[in-house]
């Protein structure tokens, strides 16, 4: 049976680990070839050793500089002979320090991670996906690029820019037949968390696990999102069965943007009967009576 992304040349930034090493096993299931641009050289080795040198091709690659970025690209023509898919992946937290308090430099080493490297790769993909009639660019963004409170303001700003340029890129590049788009997600089990706090990789994993076993109750899907729900977003952006996509955005959230958490949890008090001074007894109370005399 032909998978969703037959044929198809993909680059993966930040493939190593997370949602983009998640995103590298889905692609190379669905059929294609990748080339992963990471700074975990011993992880995108291992990986290539797992899933195959012809299938799977490793770059180190520093993704705020553009040469290595560019060559990382390029590689995708010289290892297996074009480029279909990009997505803009790589990323961290960043700083996490209050407005006022906030280190310049931290600020600006992070737009340079968040924005400045998917603006360059979206600079350096077009000639190549130019020479094959067409690509697919896929930024990732967040939950926090869309609302207040989803992560620190460096990070949110930053990806927030992501999801405007998402759609000015789509917009300029529509003419070449190059779609792009964004994912959005938020609380995934990966060690980004924890990198971006500084600790050790494997402290930080052991983190992601903690994560994963204990944020199901922050979203109404009961379950924290783990890299394969991104990564399934990812393939049906890059592959023909999104061909009509473009410009926008696939929020992959468990169902937390809703609403706040008495929308969707019943054992929290709703801010209008705080108000005007009822308890979630009384309020169930008075639901009941409400069905009774229905």
């Amino acid at each position: 049976m032909a998978g969703k992304l037959d044929g198809k040349i993909a680059v993966i930034t930040g493939g190593a680990s997370g949602i983009g090493l998640a995103t590298v096993e889905a692609f190379v299931e669905e059929g294609a070839r990748v080339v992963v641009g990471d700074l975990q050289n011993e992880a995108g080795e291992a990986l290539v050793t797992r899933l195959g040198a012809d299938t799977v091709a490793y770059r180190h690659c520093d993704v705020t500089d553009e040469d290595q970025l560019k060559a990382l690209l390029h590689a995708a023509k010289t290892e297996f002979g074009g480029l279909d898919v990009l997505f803009n992946n790589a990323g961290i937290g960043g700083p996490s320090e209050p407005i006022e308090v906030l280190d310049m430099a931290a600020w600006s080493a992070n737009m340079d991670l968040l924005v400045k490297a998917p603006f360059m790769g979206v600079k350096h993909a077009v000639p190549l996906m130019r020479e094959r009639g067409g690509g697919v660019i896929v930024n990732t963004s967040s939950v926090a690029g869309m609302q207040a409170g989803y992560g620190p303001a460096t990070y949110s700003t930053a990806k927030a820019a992501v999801l405007h340029f998402s759609r000015m890129a789509a917009a300029e590049l529509a003419a070449d037949k190059i779609r792009v788009n964004a994912v959005c997600p938020v609380i995934i089990a990966t060690s980004m968390i924890g990198a971006s706090l500084g600790v050790p990789r494997a402290q930080a994993a052991q983190m992601a696990e903690m994560l994963s076993q204990g944020a199901g109750g922050a979203q109404p899907a009961g379950r924290s999102g783990q890299g394969a729900d991104i990564a399934n977003a990812v393939v049906f952006l890059a592959s023909d069965a999104g061909e009509f996509v473009n410009g926008t955005h696939i929020v992959v959230d468990g169902g937390l943007t809703v609403g706040p958490p008495h929308a969707w949890r019943q054992d929290l008090p709703n801010p209008l009967f705080d108000a005007l001074g009822v308890t979630v007894e009384q309020a169930d109370a008075m639901r009941e009576a409400a069905k009774s005399a229905s």
